[in-house]
């Protein structure tokens, strides 16, 4: 599958051919996000307002450390 504009990390833009990508659905909405990044979007979700519509609702992880 060719990359497209479309087929990039949420956070940082890069595509599959500078990073490997994990892929995700929100909204209806197939979405990438590079492994980079994931801990983003798992542990700091307020960072993607504006970016990731609703990441102002998300919640981080609780750490149970």
């Amino acid at each position: 599958m060719p990359t497209t504009p479309d087929r990039c990390c949420l956070f940082c833009n890069r595509d599959d051919r500078e990073t490997p990508l994990v892929s995700l659905v929100h909204r209806g909405e197939p979405l990438f996000i590079c492994p980079q990044h994931l801990p983003v979007l798992i542990h700091d979700p307020a960072r993607l307002v504006g970016v990731l519509p609703g990441a102002e609702r998300l919640q981080p992880a609780e750490h149970h450390d």
